[in-house]
């Protein structure tokens, strides 16, 4: 996906502000595409210049005034065009599931700190995805069935339901990552308690003297 279409998906959803599409994307699209506000800009001046996007000058009230963006008629054509094209699945490449494997070459217990980081970051992450459920879709979509919508009586329109769907996605990811990194630490913690010198200081914790060739008279 390019960024783009995530523009044009936001700005359909509701036109605005360079500024305030960037707002967006720190908040409800950075579930799912993130983007600086300098690479925002440079692409809606581009997308402009092709004609995807109209732009119109609004004046404010004790504000500065603002040019908003909506999506024009050939952006509407190239976001449908896009939506029937297969999208591949995402490979996977995580540094971390690399140094976790690595750490059997090193010391298990020097990747504690960072495993924990990451673990800090998933738990801020998830804490404020569940904070925008609450404020945007009443917070309990996600609470015993995760397909459980939590919406007042009628029916939401679609675009609500589905901005709740891939908001679920993203809890349903960082429940994951914290599940998992819980499962890191603690396999770090046990190999690293292995590796502790024992009572007598002179063999790891656990390591039987009568096994070892070398502690044999006879050998």
């Amino acid at each position: 996906m390019a960024l783009e279409h995530a523009i044009l998906v936001s700005l359909l959803e509701k036109p605005g502000s360079g500024y305030e599409l960037a707002r967006r994307f720190e908040r409800s699209i950075g579930h799912f595409w993130t983007a600086t506000h300098q690479q925002i800009y440079r692409v809606l001046k581009r997308m402009e210049a092709d004609g995807w996007v109209d732009a119109r000058d609004v004046r404010q009230r004790s504000r500065p005034d603002k040019r908003e963006y909506s999506v024009s008629a050939a952006g509407l054509s190239a976001l449908t065009g896009w939506l029937h094209e297969p999208v591949q699945p995402e490979s996977v490449r995580h540094e971390l599931a690399v140094k976790v494997r690595g750490a059997a070459f090193g010391d298990p217990a020097a990747l504690i700190d960072e495993v924990e980081r990451h673990q800090r970051m998933h738990r801020d992450r998830l804490a404020r995805y569940l904070a925008g459920e609450r404020r945007d879709f009443g917070g309990s979509g996600t609470a015993g069935d995760p397909g459980a919508e939590a919406f007042g009586p009628g029916d939401p329109d679609a675009g609500r339901e589905l901005q709740h769907a891939v908001l679920r996605g993203g809890i349903a990811y960082e429940r994951m990552m914290i599940d998992w990194l819980d499962d890191v630490l603690a396999t770090l913690h046990r190999l690293a308690s292995r590796r502790r010198p024992g009572p007598a200081g002179g063999q790891p914790a656990g390591t039987d003297p009568a096994s070892d060739p070398a502690s044999d008279p006879a050998s």
